[in-house]
């Protein structure tokens, strides 16, 4: 091995995990838009009429369709911004957890119906 070779180019060996952890993110910022956006479309009117896009499904159209477009453009800023970066996983993966049973909990009834 050159070692000439091995000292040009030390970024080489050098895996990045920015794409992943913007993909792990952004599922927990979709999930919780889902959880919040069902939330509210069930329990404030001006919501509910709001997020209707498809009269037969009525606002579970809108629900769903908001929190796609929420995950994709959360994906995208973070995909753009991390995909080249180190970052901290661990602490992504805790915060996309948090989400995630945040999540749950507001999709849960007797939960939702504290509200």
């Amino acid at each position: 091995m050159n070692p000439m070779n091995s000292a040009a180019s030390p970024d080489a060996s050098v895996l990045t995990n920015g794409s992943g952890a913007a993909a792990i993110l952004s599922a927990g910022i979709g999930s919780f838009a889902l959880a919040v956006l069902a939330c509210a479309g069930d329990k404030l009117a001006a919501v509910k009429n709001s997020l209707i896009f498809y009269k037969p499904t009525g606002p579970l159209s809108g629900v769903t369709t908001t929190a796609i477009l929420i995950w994709l453009v959360a994906w995208g800023i973070l995909e753009w911004r991390w995909r080249n970066r180190t970052v901290g996983v661990g602490r992504i993966s805790v915060v996309a957890l948090a989400l995630l049973g945040l999540s749950l909990m507001l999709t849960f009834p007797p939960v939702v119906d504290l509200f």
